[in-house]
């Protein structure tokens, strides 16, 4: 009963009460408020930064390659885990959207989980499981951990291998820190912020300006200045120069420091979470510092420090999970991530055309880098600057 209401809890409450939070086991941050996946997604850096590496994690096409003996690597289509992998997993989801879901889960709740279907031991089929109704069991003699899924008042317990598990940095390498537990007190500094400016402008809105008289002018008096004074500078007419009669005075009200420092400390929430997520600020919407130079080089480090990590542990339990101990030898996942170096190719294949000339790697070596098949010649190691493929003419037969 009660593992059937804290799933129930964990799904439906984005402000859980003390007593939910004390059967939830969440704790409260410094600000007041209980950080929860659902409420943290209401957060728009979260949330953007969260969607940036979900989406390009399930948008990346992954294949199956077969290791060939001269140690290239080609496309194996006919294997039982690639139409899990590139075209369905099962016949009502796709498999960009499966990776998609689970590595959101992963970014949300530390885990995502997934049901592995085999038939005469091969994979068909990939279900996605709630995190919130997955607990992980550890053998305490063997350490090899088995996973007990709740759902309608039943536990099932499935065996390590048929469960696709990828974590988040973990502490104990069993079960993933969620980010949004770890860094609750920045992303509830956000929920606030974002909370306070919306009460601000609902109910403490704030004139442009302020008229003063010298004296009391009544109501009807003023209300007659104040449509004269719309019908004449409002509108067409903002900006004009105003004409203020008997001791009038007219003061503009404008952002005193502390409401400067709150623009301030929203802008620092962003950077917060960017560091959370390991996103650069410009992939969060955060241009402040972004120039037409170093805007690259951020792309880059959003694939080599960001998303690198999670294509890492995607790849690793494919290789685990879905190939068998025998088929590990000669056959690898691999996420095609050209999409993502588009901007990279051209300084990519300088460096190859500079490493061929300097005989540091031959033709087919770098093909094989690309994920290309070799062709023939391609193992020579030559300059192409400066050798010449071009046959002699032939001689003339000398005559006697």
């Amino acid at each position: 009963m009660l593992k059937r209401l804290r799933s129930y809890l964990r799904k439906s409450l984005s402000q859980p009460t003390d007593l939910e939070r004390r059967i939830l086991g969440i704790r409260q941050a410094a600000a007041g408020i209980a950080v929860t996946p659902a409420n943290a997604m209401e957060c728009a850096p979260v949330r953007c930064a969260v969607q940036t590496i979900a989406e390009a994690i399930g948008q990346l096409p992954v294949h199956v390659y077969k290791r060939m003996p001269d140690g290239s690597k080609e496309r194996d289509d006919k294997h039982a885990a690639q139409p899990l992998l590139h075209d369905n997993v099962t016949d009502w989801l796709s498999a960009n959207e499966f990776r998609e879901l689970v590595t959101r889960d992963a970014l949300l709740w530390g885990n995502g989980y997934a049901y592995i279907l085999r038939e005469d031991g091969k994979p068909v089929e990939l279900h996605r499981l709630d995190p919130a109704s997955v607990k992980v069991e550890v053998d305490d003699a063997t350490q090899e951990p088995s996973y007990v899924y709740s759902a309608d008042g039943q536990n099932t317990e499935y065996a390590y291998e048929d469960i696709l598990h990828i974590r988040a940095p973990s502490l104990d390498g069993v079960t993933g820190l969620s980010p949004i537990h770890a860094a609750r007190e920045a992303i509830a500094l956000a929920l606030v912020m974002e909370r306070h400016s919306g009460t601000l402008f609902k109910n403490g809105g704030r004139p442009s300006g302020v008229i003063t008289m010298p004296g009391d002018l009544g109501d009807q008096p003023a209300e007659d200045f104040l449509k004269s004074w719309a019908d004449t500078y409002g509108g067409d007419g903002n900006g004009g120069v105003a004409i203020l009669e008997s001791g009038a005075d007219y003061k503009t009200i404008t952002m005193t420091s502390v409401d400067a420092q709150f623009v301030q400390l929203r802008e620092f929430t962003i950077s917060e979470i960017s560091r959370v997520f390991r996103v650069p600020p410009i992939f969060l919407s955060d241009y402040g510092r972004a120039t037409w130079a170093n805007n690259e080089a951020q792309g880059s480090q959003l694939l080599t420090f960001c998303l690198r990590p999670w294509i890492t542990r995607w790849e690793g339990e494919i290789r685990l999970k879905l190939f068998g101990e025998k088929e590990r030898k000669n056959f690898v996942a691999e996420f095609l991530i050209d999409d993502l170096l588009r901007a990279e190719t051209a300084k990519r294949y300088e460096a190859y055309t500079k490493a061929i000339a300097a005989r540091i790697l031959n033709p087919n070596e770098c093909r094989a880098m690309e994920n290309r098949p070799p062709y023939e010649g391609g193992d020579e190691f030559i300059n192409p600057n400066t050798m010449s493929t071009q046959q002699p003419a032939p001689q003339p037969e000398e005559t006697t």
